[in-house]
């Protein structure tokens, strides 16, 4: 099973990114998605969540009104758009497909987001 996150960069105080979590290997609609934030520190923060479809969402006070968590799929793939970013948004961006059903979860190698003018 594989998580590859894509989409990461530099960008200005105030610009958007889109990042993407392509799955393979597992049954995507089983795995409930996730996106967490790491820190040079190594501390993690879950900035967003979906559910097995697109009807159930949560995010961290920090990501809301700004980003937007989906999934599509059809293509096993989910997303996090992310706008108005802050110099506080710059981490290391993983994407998290968790079964509680199935005990069973998968982590992606992740993709950096740098906010800086």
């Amino acid at each position: 099973a594989h998580i590859v996150e894509s989409g990461g960069g530099l960008v200005q105080p105030g610009g958007s990114l889109r990042l993407s979590c392509l799955a393979s290997g597992f049954t995507f609609t089983d795995y409930v998605i996730s996106w967490y934030r790491e820190i040079p520190t190594g501390e993690r923060e879950m900035v967003a969540r979906v559910g097995k479809t697109n009807s159930s969402t949560r995010y961290s006070d920090s990501a809301k009104e700004r980003f937007t968590i989906s999934r599509d799929n059809a293509k096993n793939t989910a997303y996090l758009q992310m706008t108005n970013l802050k110099p506080a948004d710059t981490a290391l961006y993983l994407c998290y497909a968790s079964s509680g059903f199935l005990s069973t979860e998968y982590w992606g190698q992740g993709t950096q987001v740098t906010v800086s003018s």
